[in-house]
């Protein structure tokens, strides 16, 4: 907001070099980006070759989701290493405890259906 010409401006500074300036009732846009110390953790994940999983490499933190793309870009992936690279907000990121292995997986021992022991698998499929 700039002040018009009958308001009258009292509160200035000349901190910086560029003479008397104006520090109340002008617009600074310092409220524009979230300053470094408040930028939020990505968490990145790199999938080196088609076909493969993507694979988690590290974090950093970036203002948004395009910065922090090409942030992982840069460091993660300098030596033409990855073909896909995914950034996640890591409190967007839910993860199980390993202390509550058992617990948390124990509802899949009960269906033994889901193992291969049942089916009959042909040895012309090498990989299965």
């Amino acid at each position: 907001m700039i002040p018009s010409d009958d308001e009258q401006v009292t509160d200035v500074t000349a901190e910086g070099g560029h003479g008397a300036v104006p520090t109340t009732g002008v617009e600074t846009g310092q409220d524009a980006r979230p300053s470094r110390r408040t930028w939020p953790l990505y968490e990145v994940f790199v999938r080196g070759k088609r076909g493969l999983n993507h694979v988690h490499v590290g974090s950093l933190h970036a203002a948004d989701a395009e910065m922090a793309l090409h942030n992982a870009r840069d460091l993660y992936t300098r030596r033409n290493e990855g073909v896909s690279i995914w950034v996640v907000k890591a409190e967007d990121v839910t993860a199980s405890s390993p202390a509550e292995k058992d617990p948390f997986f124990a509802p899949s021992g009960d269906k033994v259906y889901r193992h291969p022991t049942f089916y009959a698998i042909p040895e012309e499929v090498p990989h299965l």
